[in-house]
């Protein structure tokens, strides 16, 4: 089958102004209950959701991390790049994810704090869009979601110079060793790593719909710190 041969129906459901929440982060943390399957809904939608999760565990297919979000940053000349990260927090502020300091993303990021978010949650046919400024936790922040990680991503912080050229598999493995013995018991923060927040300014929440008259709504934040709400064209 050809690529361009390679399309679905979406049929999921709609998105109405109605439904929105007026605070754009309350509404996200909705979409991403139900993409969890812990928010409170529809129980027809918790077994549609059930079953679908069963029918992907019988074709052996791992299920998506539902906190998996595209991360796009620029340099300051504005050549871009893109990888996906894992979400690890919602607050007021934002939307938290951690990283090496001294990776491709933050060096970015530096240059060019203007940065964006893609989630996508095919189950349910939804996809999220956010932008806005990114800028670092404070560091008492990210000491305390380290030493929540489990041991072995503790000591792989310590032991990968994210983004650099390595030598081969066993250089990177040999060092993970050398850390392990470095630190025995409790691993410390390396002094190059923590998280970032991104406080959104744009947000745009998009509902697959049929023959592809998607529902899209988007806030834009005001000068005086409001959400206005507009429907876009699919």
């Amino acid at each position: 089958m050809a690529i361009a041969d390679l399309r679905r129906e979406y049929q999921a459901g709609g998105l109405d102004q109605q439904d929105l929440a007026t605070d754009p982060l309350a509404q996200f943390q909705d979409w991403f209950g139900h993409a969890a399957a812990t928010q409170s809904g529809s129980r027809w939608r918790k077994i549609g959701i059930a079953l679908f999760k069963l029918w992907q565990a019988i074709l052996g297919h791992a299920p998506a991390d539902v906190n998996a979000m595209v991360l796009a940053t620029a340099t300051g000349a504005g050549q871009p790049s893109a990888r996906t990260v894992l979400l690890k927090g919602v607050d007021s502020r934002g939307f938290i994810f951690f990283t090496n300091y001294d990776s491709r993303k933050s060096q970015e990021i530096s240059q060019n704090p203007n940065v964006a978010l893609v989630f996508y949650w095919p189950e349910l046919e939804r996809q999220v869009c956010v932008a806005g400024p990114v800028t670092k936790l404070p560091v008492t922040e990210s000491a305390a979601y380290f030493q929540s990680r489990p041991r072995g991503s503790q000591l792989g912080a310590w032991a990968s110079n994210q983004s650099m050229v390595v030598a081969s598999r066993q250089v990177l493995d040999q060092k993970w060793q050398e850390v392990a013995v470095q630190f025995p018991q409790q691993v410390p923060l390396p002094p190059n790593w923590g998280g970032f927040v991104l406080s959104p300014t744009r947000l745009e929440f998009w509902q697959g719909r049929a023959s592809r008259l998607h529902d899209r709504f988007c806030y834009t934040k005001l000068i005086d710190g409001a959400w206005q709400i507009e429907r876009l064209s699919p």
